[in-house]
Formats: structure tokens, C-alpha cells, sequence
């Protein structure tokens, strides 16, 4: 058996990511958050997470790779166990601090556990395109607004809010929070009349600054093409080699499709 193991969540990477791997992985999925596609070998609890760890300690499990979404699970405080529970109070006050602060805890956690965290780009950096224009053609004003969306996404990263921006024009239509991508797109494409792009503009994607790359790096998919079309933009741009885009060729076929760009910056 494999000595890496996959804590997958919902959606598509999870799949995507162990077709890009030359051997399965050992596939853990966090209760509540199963991945599109994949059967868990085994379904865990963060009430449960140090029997979990310790459980692939057994398995003879070395290395992890988070793929996934997964939002803060509702605990339940009768089923910690004694030696999670210790733990509690360290995961709150990460989970006070942000989403970088939480990803920092979970990886020492496993750390502490001698097992290693790694990353797609280390695994499965076919996944996570180079720099080029891999779809149609960047329009009149494309560069300037995506240095733009750029400045704007790195100051929302520092803050631990998002990763993307919407900019036509040179003006910032819409940023990432928490909510996500999918609403963030849907909002612009609910604008009124006169503030809705109208094939102008760009959704640009990029990492946090200062992130630690072997887990959340942003991801693109062809979901995120199709509302980057029906909001009235232009084209998607990302940040080169530091977006997994799910389905590259489903990606390139759709941007043709929508008339779109698809740009790693």
C-alpha cells in the first residue's frame, strides 16, 4: 500500500488529484465532506483527529495531501476524546485567527505526528499550469486590468480573505471573502444594467502571499469558466503555477466555447 494518504473534501480535485498520482492513495474524507467520484477508505471526525492520526501512524501512512473543500464542521463535544479534547483550545484560537492560522495548525498537528504534508505542486505539478495564453485572445485592456486584480488580490490575501477579483476597466466589480468563488461570480452577474460587464473585464486568481503552498492553493474549473461567461466577463486569468485548474482541456474547450480567455499570468 501506499505510505500517502489524500484528506479529501468536496468537489472535484480529490479525483482529479489521484488520477494526476502514479499510485492511489490511502483516501480519508472528513465526515460531512465527501469528494465527487471517489470512495473513502476511511471516514474520520475532528472530535476523533488524534485516534485518526494515530490510526495512520498504523497503516504504515507517512505523507499527506489535502485536496478539497471543507468548511468548519460542527463539533460535538461528546465525542472528543481525552486526548483531542486537550487540543481544543489551540484549534479554537487558530480558528479565531483565519483560515492561514487554522491551515498552519492542522499542518503541525500532522507534523507532530511524523507524518509529512506535501503539496500538488510537488506531487502533481502537471496540474498547475506555466505561464502562456492557453485560450483565446487577450482583448484591449486586459493587461492593465489584470496588474490590477493583481495588487488587489495580493492585499486581500495578506488580510487572510480571498484569493480572486473581478476588475473591468480598470475597477474592482467584486473581491472573494468566504462565501467563494461561485457567489462572488454570480453577484457581478447580477449587477444593474449599467455597472454589468458586457464581454470587458477579468476574474483573476491568484495564491495568499506568504502562503504555504502544500495546502488551499486556488483552484479553477470549468464551473468557474461558465460563471465567468454568463457575469459578462471577458476572460480568466490566474496566477502561473500557482492555480490547480481541473480538466485542462475541458477548461481550453469551454473558453472556446464562451468566446472567454484563459490566461496563467
Amino acid at each position: 500500500m501506499s505510505d500517502l494518504a489524500l484528506i479529501a473534501g468536496r468537489g472535484a480535485l480529490p479525483l482529479a488529484l489521484v488520477q494526476a498520482l502514479p499510485d492511489r492513495p490511502y483516501i480519508c474524507a472528513l465526515d460531512g465532506f465527501a469528494p465527487e467520484g471517489l470512495t473513502a477508505d476511511l471516514t474520520f471526525r475532528i472530535e476523533r483527529l488524534v485516534p485518526f492520526l494515530r490510526h495512520l501512524g498504523e497503516k504504515g501512512i507517512s505523507r499527506v495531501i489535502f485536496a478539497g473543500a471543507v468548511s468548519r464542521p460542527r463539533l460535538d463535544p461528546s465525542l472528543f476524546d481525552a486526548a483531542t479534547a486537550q487540543l481544543v483550545p489551540h484549534l479554537m484560537a487558530a480558528f479565531a485567527a483565519g483560515d492561514d492560522a487554522t491551515l498552519r495548525a492542522i499542518i503541525t498537528l500532522f507534523e507532530d505526528s511524523d507524518i509529512a504534508v506535501e503539496g500538488a505542486e510537488t506531487l502533481a505539478p502537471q496540474l498547475l499550469p506555466a505561464a502562456g495564453l492557453l485560450a483565446g485572445t487577450l482583448p484591449p485592456g486586459a493587461e492593465a486590468d489584470a496588474a490590477r486584480a493583481e495588487a488587489i488580490v495580493a492585499a486581500l490575501g495578506a488580510a487572510d480573505v480571498g484569493q480572486g477579483a473581478v476588475v473591468s476597466g480598470g475597477l474592482c466589480l467584486a473581491v472573494e471573502a468566504l462565501p467563494g468563488t461561485d457567489t462572488m461570480l454570480a453577484q457581478v452577474a447580477a449587477l444593474p444594467e449599467d455597472l454589468r460587464p458586457k464581454n470587458k473585464g477579468l476574474f483573476y486568481k491568484a495564491a495568499k502571499p506568504g502562503q504555504d503552498r502544500r495546502i488551499d492553493l486556488p483552484t479553477i474549473g470549468p464551473a468557474t469558466l461558465r460563471a465567468a461567461a454568463a457575469a459578462g466577463l471577458s476572460g480568466v486569468a490566474f496566477q502561473a503555477g500557482s492555480v490547480i485548474c481541473l480538466d485542462l482541456p475541458a477548461l481550453r474547450a469551454i473558453a472556446t466555447e464562451t468566446g472567454l480567455f484563459l490566461w496563467a499570468r
